[in-house]
C-alpha cells in the first residue's frame, strides 16, 4: 500500500460512511441489473438444449424472450444507477473545490507578499474535474464488474463447474499482472501531474515578469529554463506510456486467452458430457459479460484509478513547492560588443513615432516627436492608460513602433538587440523583480563583472536601501522574495539599477510603493548619477524635480518645465491639482491615490 493510499484511506471511509443510503441504492439497482447477466448465458444455454436442439421451438423462444426481458429490466436499472451516481460524485467535486479555494486564500492571507500560486488554476479546474470524472468512472465500472462477475460465475457454476477451471487461470494471471502495474503507474502519474504544475507555474512566472526578462536581456536563459520544464513533462509522459503498454499486455492475457482456451477445449468438453448449450452459454458469459466488464475495470483502474489517487493526494495535501525563480547559472558566451555612449549619457530621439496594440486598434501614441538630451532628467505624466508605460517600453526596445523611428545614442533601438541591451539601458517597472539568492546576487544581477563591497554600500546608501540591507543581515544574507513587501522589492530593484553600468535609466512607476521621502531620496540618487533619466511619475513632487516634463494627453503631447506647463497645459494643471501633496508619510498611510495613477 502506497503512502498516498494510506493517507487517503481514512478520508475515503468517512466520505463513504456519510453516504450509506446512496451506496445501498446503487447496490440495489446493480443487483437488479446483474439479473440480465445471469440470464444472458443461462437462458441462451437452456434455449439451445431444451428448446431448439430438442425440437421444442416454443420452449427455445420462451427462454430467449426471458433473456430479452432481462435485458430490458437491466436497462431500466441502469437509469437508476446513474441517478444515484450523481448523488455520490458531485459532493466530492464540491468538497475538493472548497478545499482548494480555502487553502489558497489561507496562504494568500498568511503571506500577502508572496506571488500568486499559478498552479492553483490547474488544481481548481483541470485536477478537480479529473477527480470527479475518475471517481464517477471507477464507481460505475467497479460496481458493474462486481455484480456482473457474480452473475457470470453463478451462471457458469449452474451450467458446469469445470468451465471455471478453464477460464479462471488466465483471468487470474492477467489480473495479477495488471495489479503489479498499479503502483508504478501511480508514481508515473504523480510525476506527470507534478511536471504539469511546474509548467503552469513556470509560464505564469515568465508571463508576470516578461518585461523584466526582456529588459534585462535574459530571454535565452529564460527560454532554456522553460524548455527544460517542458522536457521534464514530456519525459514523464513517455514513462507513463511505457507502463500503459504493460497494462495492455495484462488486458490481452485476461481478456483474450480465456476465449481461446474455451474454443480449443470445446471438443474435449463435449466428449466429457457437456451440452452444446452449456459451451455456448459459457462463451456468451465470457464475450458478452465477464470479459467486457473486466476489460472496462482494468482500463478504469489503470488510468482513472491512478489519476484519482494522485490527484486526490495533491488536492488534499499542501501545494507542491514552486520551482525557484532564481535565474539559471550563466552560460559561457562570447562577450557582447559594447555600445558606446556619451559620458553624460545617451541622447534619446523619437521621430514621428506611432504605436497601437493591433492593426485595427486606436493608436496609443501618434506621430510623437521627442528628444531627451544626454544627461537630462525627463518625467512623463498623464492619465492612466494614456501610454506612459508604452513609451518606456518603446524606448527600452521591448515594443516596436508601427511607424517612425526611435534612436538611443544615435542607433536604432531595435538594432541594439544584437548586443547586451542591459549595457546601455535599464528599465525598472512597477512590479519589481527579486529572486531567491543573496542580497549581493540580486544587486549585481546587471553587473556581470561584479562590484566591490564599497560600491554596493554607496549604491545602497544612495537609494535608501542601507537600512533594509542591515535588517536582512548584510549583502551575503539569503533573500526570500516572499518575505519582502512591495516597497522593499522596489528598493532592491532600484539599488540594482543604480549599480548597473547602463547610462540610460527608465523608471516606470518604480517608486510607487515608497513613501514620498523615500521616493525623493531614490529619485535624487538617480538624478545625481551620471546618465540620462526618464521617469514615469505618480506624484507632483517627482515632476517638480525634473529638468523637463512630458504630458501625454491622448494623441497630443506637450513638453516643458513645471511652470511652463502650468500655463500651457490644462491637463497638467488638473493633474497638479489632483496629485498627492509633498508630505512625508509612511507607505501604509498613503491610502488616497490620484485618479490618474497607473
Amino acid at each position: 500500500m502506497t503512502t498516498a493510499t494510506t493517507r487517503l484511506l481514512p478520508r475515503a471511509r468517512r466520505f463513504l460512511r456519510r453516504r450509506t443510503r446512496v451506496l445501498l441504492l446503487l447496490a440495489g439497482w446493480s443487483l437488479l441489473e446483474s439479473a440480465h447477466t445471469f440470464l444472458g448465458g443461462y437462458g441462451l444455454a437452456k434455449a439451445l438444449d431444451q428448446g431448439f436442439l430438442a425440437g421444442h421451438t416454443g420452449v427455445g423462444l420462451v427462454w430467449l424472450g426471458v433473456t430479452a426481458l432481462a435485458v430490458i429490466v437491466g436497462g431500466l436499472a441502469g437509469r437508476g444507477v446513474f441517478r444515484g451516481l450523481a448523488d455520490l460524485v458531485e459532493p466530492l467535486r464540491d468538497g475538493l473545490v472548497r478545499q482548494v479555494v480555502a487553502r489558497s486564500l489561507t496562504h494568500a492571507v498568511a503571506q500577502p507578499a508572496r506571488a500568486a500560486d499559478s498552479a492553483v488554476v490547474s488544481r481548481l479546474t483541470n485536477q478537480t474535474e479529473i477527480a470527479r470524472d475518475s471517481f464517477a468512472g471507477l464507481v460505475l465500472v467497479a460496481r458493474s464488474f462486481v455484480f456482473t462477475a457474480a452473475g457470470a460465475v453463478l451462471g457458469l457454476l449452474s451450467l458446469a463447474p469445470q468451465l471455471l477451471l478453464i477460464v479462471a487461470p488466465p483471468l487470474a494471471a492477467g489480473l495479477l499482472l495488471f495489479l503489479a502495474t498499479l503502483r508504478p503507474m501511480a508514481a508515473r502519474q504523480r510525476a506527470f501531474l507534478q511536471a504539469d504544475e511546474d509548467l503552469a507555474t513556470q509560464f505564469g512566472a515568465v508571463a508576470e515578469g516578461l518585461r523584466d526578462v526582456v529588459a534585462c536581456g535574459a530571454q535565452q536563459r529564460t527560454a532554456d529554463q522553460a524548455y527544460g520544464v517542458i522536457e521534464d513533462e514530456a519525459r514523464a509522459a513517455r514513462q507513463l506510456a511505457r507502463w500503459a503498454a504493460v497494462r495492455c499486455l495484462a488486458l490481452g492475457l485476461a481478456g483474450q486467452l480465456p476465449i481461446l482456451l474455451l474454443l480449443v477445449t470445446a471438443p474435449w468438453l463435449l466428449r466429457q458430457g457437456l451440452t452444446p448449450g452449456a459451451v455456448l452459454g459459457a462463451l456468451a458469459y465470457l464475450t458478452q459479460s465477464l470479459l467486457p466488464a473486466l476489460h472496462t475495470l482494468m482500463n478504469a483502474l489503470g488510468s482513472a484509478g491512478t489519476r484519482l489517487l494522485v490527484v486526490l493526494d495533491r488536492l488534499t495535501t499542501g501545494p507542491a513547492p514552486q520551482p525557484s525563480t532564481a535565474p539559471p547559472p550563466a552560460t559561457t558566451q562570447e562577450p557582447a560588443p559594447h555600445v558606446p555612449a556619451p559620458p553624460d549619457g545617451p541622447r534619446v530621439e523619437l521621430r514621428a513615432v506611432t504605436f497601437a496594440y493591433g492593426p485595427a486598434a486606436r493608436p496609443v501614441l501618434h506621430d510623437l516627436d521627442l528628444t531627451v538630451e544626454p544627461g537630462e532628467h525627463l518625467v512623463v505624466v498623464g492619465p492612466s492608460g494614456i501610454g506612459k508605460s508604452t513609451l518606456t517600453a518603446l524606448v527600452a526596445g521591448l515594443l516596436a513602433p508601427g511607424h517612425g523611428e526611435i534612436r538611443v545614442a544615435g542607433r536604432p533601438v531595435r538594432a541594439l538587440s544584437v548586443t547586451d541591451p542591459s549595457l546601455l539601458r535599464v528599465l525598472i517597472p512597477q512590479q519589481a523583480y527579486v529572486f531567491s539568492g543573496t542580497v549581493r546576487e540580486n544587486l549585481l544581477y546587471l553587473r556581470p563583472d561584479g562590484a566591490s563591497t564599497a560600491a554596493l554600500e554607496a549604491a545602497s546608501d544612495a537609494v535608501g536601501l542601507d537600512a533594509l540591507v542591515r535588517r536582512l543581515g548584510g549583502f551575503d544574507a539569503p533573500l526570500d522574495p516572499a518575505a519582502l513587501s512591495q516597497g522593499e522589492r522596489q528598493l532592491i530593484a532600484l539599488g540594482r539599477a543604480h549599480l548597473s553600468p547602463a547610462p540610460l535609466v527608465l523608471l516606470d512607476e518604480a517608486t510607487c510603493h515608497l513613501d514620498p521621502a523615500a521616493e525623493m531620496r531614490a529619485e535624487r540618487a538617480f538624478a545625481e548619477r551620471p546618465g540620462t533619466l526618464i521617469v514615469v511619475a505618480h506624484r507632483i513632487t517627482s515632476a517638480r524635480r525634473a529638468d523637463r516634463i512630458l504630458v501625454l494627453d491622448g494623441n497630443r503631447a506637450t513638453c516643458g518645465t513645471h511652470d511652463e506647463l502650468l500655463e500651457r497645459s490644462p491637463l497638467y494643471r488638473d493633474l497638479a491639482g489632483s496629485w498627492q501633496p509633498d508630505v512625508p508619510e509612511r507607505e501604509e498611510n498613503l491610502t488616497v491615490k490620484s485618479r490618474f495613477s497607473v
